[in-house]
């Protein structure tokens, strides 16, 4: 378990365990956000919809299922300027009960071999009865590709996983803002 992941529950950390054999690396990045956790959910849940806040990529497209159901596949358009055009990924898992979406990419032109992601929401409040906002752990594990470190592949995924929960952070504060100002 990356040393980040000891500053959340238990229950949320289990997802981010991974199996990690001598040719792959593994991390977490944890972003807090200022919006009520189903506000975020809302966002990280639609499969078929990554580009409302990641900002890497262009187009997506379910190519199988639904993007709710297990085994959805979604063609991903990445924006020019990185080092891959198209990645094809599959859900692996969905819970809306506890806040829990996973992929892996199982194809594309990209170097990322054996990409698996898990993403989880939770209350940031120890209390149920207030909403303090939302904390999302991302961890993933992947192939370091040939003639990379362990270090540069980490540094690279955690620069885009960063910048997408960065930018997932600014598109729920503001929704919730938006919300809330309709609910008065």
């Amino acid at each position: 378990m990356p040393p980040s992941l000891q500053t959340v529950p238990a229950a949320v950390s289990r997802h981010h365990t991974h199996a990690v054999s001598p040719n792959q690396c593994c991390s977490a990045v944890i972003q807090e956000i200022a919006a009520p956790l189903p506000t975020v959910w809302s966002i990280v849940r639609r499969f078929d919809n990554p580009q409302a806040y990641k900002h890497f990529v262009k187009t997506c497209h379910l190519v199988l299922g639904d993007g709710a159901a297990v085994g959805s596949l979604r063609e991903v358009r990445v924006v020019s300027g990185l080092p891959a055009a198209v990645s094809t990924e599959r859900l692996d898992l969905l819970d809306d009960r506890r806040h829990v979406i996973a992929f892996s990419m199982v194809g594309g032109d990209h170097r990322l071999s054996n990409y698996r992601s898990v993403t989880t929401l939770h209350r940031r409040s120890a209390n149920r009865d207030v909403d303090e906002g939302t904390v999302v752990v991302e961890s993933y594990v992947v192939d370091v590709p040939p003639g990379n470190t362990s270090e540069d592949t980490r540094v690279f995924v955690d620069t885009i996983l960063r910048c997408n929960l960065q930018s997932l952070a600014r598109f729920a504060e503001n929704l919730g803002r938006t919300r809330s100002q309709y609910q008065r």
